[in-house]
């Protein structure tokens, strides 16, 4: 019960100072409304900060680095208009394989953990190599090529035995 106290007290000094400054020296709220993911930078950091303090819970890594890399992808697709939101989907994966790959080295390196992160590190990287083919179809039209190329080396392995 007194760590909800001490959150609701940290909290409402957060809102105070936040309404504070928007009076005493000319704050926008707008610019709230554009960077809004520095809050969950912050807060990932508090995570991050509360492992680095006495190391002796290594599972605040995880949330924390998931709120660290969602903090800085929302950043981006706020400061571009959410333009690429359709290419960087993939990175939503990679923040909690990347919360888990700290979870991983700051404790005992239970290889429990490597099967989620290779699962989701391999979906993200399947997921941009698919951009990227998609990106070179459009272009060289390699929907024709790599066919070609696949049945020409068939082929070659055959007719070489």
């Amino acid at each position: 019960m007194e760590r909800n106290k001490s959150f609701l007290g940290i909290l409402l000094i957060g809102v105070g100072g936040i309404l504070l400054s928007a009076n005493l020296l000319g704050f926008q709220f707008g610019m709230i409304a554009t960077h809004w993911p520095l809050l969950l930078i912050l807060l990932g950091l508090f995570f991050e900060g509360a492992y680095l303090a006495d190391k002796k819970a290594p599972g605040m890594l995880v949330p924390g680095g998931i709120l660290l890399v969602i903090g800085f992808l929302f950043e981006f697709e706020m400061l571009t208009h959410w333009r690429f939101s359709e290419y960087t989907w993939p990175i939503y994966l990679l923040a909690v394989a990347f919360g888990l790959l700290q979870l991983y080295f700051a404790s005992d390196r239970p290889r429990g953990l490597l099967f989620p992160i290779a699962i989701l590190s391999s979906i993200a990287v399947i997921a941009y190599l698919s951009f990227i083919y998609n990106a070179l179809a459009v272009t060289v039209n390699l929907g024709l090529i790599i066919p070609l190329i696949l049945i020409v080396s068939g082929l070659l392995i055959i007719l070489r035995r």
